[in-house]
């Protein structure tokens, strides 16, 4: 019986060492995990990344999107300025006229007046340019007056003007600039001496 009883054991115990033979050693299974684990956080690593990334792109596209139509918007615009424009010279030719006429002019002025609200919707404004020193970000000087009344680089005479938006110029105002014979005189002997 005990002999029975021993060999019972020893299966047993043999069963036990061949299954621990088959598996891996509890180093190796360590390993493993780990290696698996560090798999894991890489892979998930990787796809927050490639999230974040589709999120950048989006947006980006969507920026650029907004950047066109912007654009485009602006572009339109500049094509009804010169009609503007032919408006308000329009308005100012009939005040010197019949009254039939200043009759036809409120009309008008009414129709301007909508172009304004139109173009101040889309955040695009006039500016005033005369008595102010030229700047050429806004300014496109169409002529320069030698004088010694005015400041150099005054703008004396607005022909057509100018519209920007908060972030560029749309359309710079057209002007006459004041240019004093002094600094006239001085760059010219600069010029002789070279």
């Amino acid at each position: 019986m005990k002999d029975k009883k021993i060999n019972i054991l020893k299966n047993k115990i043999s069963k036990i060492q061949k299954s621990l033979n088959k598996n891996e050693k509890p180093e190796e299974i360590k390993d493993e995990q780990k290696k698996v684990k560090d798999e894991q956080i890489d892979y998930k690593d990787k796809y927050f990344r490639v999230l974040a990334e589709l999120e950048n792109m989006r947006k980006r596209m969507q920026k650029e999107k907004q950047e066109t139509i912007k654009f485009a918007i602006e572009n339109i615009i500049c094509e009804f300025l010169p009609i503007l424009d032919n408006f308000e010279n329009a308005i100012k030719f009939s005040q010197t006229t019949s009254e039939e006429i200043k009759t036809w002019a409120t009309g008008f002025k009414m129709i301007q007046s909508q172009f304004k609200d139109l173009l101040h919707n889309y955040g695009v404004v006039s500016f005033h340019s005369e008595g102010n020193q030229f700047d050429p970000s806004f300014h496109e000087a169409m002529e320069i007056l030698e004088t010694d009344e005015h400041q150099d680089g005054t703008i004396l005479k607005e022909f057509i003007k100018g519209y920007k938006n908060e972030n560029r110029t749309i359309r710079p105002a057209k002007v006459k600039v004041a240019k004093n014979k002094k600094n006239l005189n001085k760059e010219g002997n600069n010029h002789e001496k070279k």
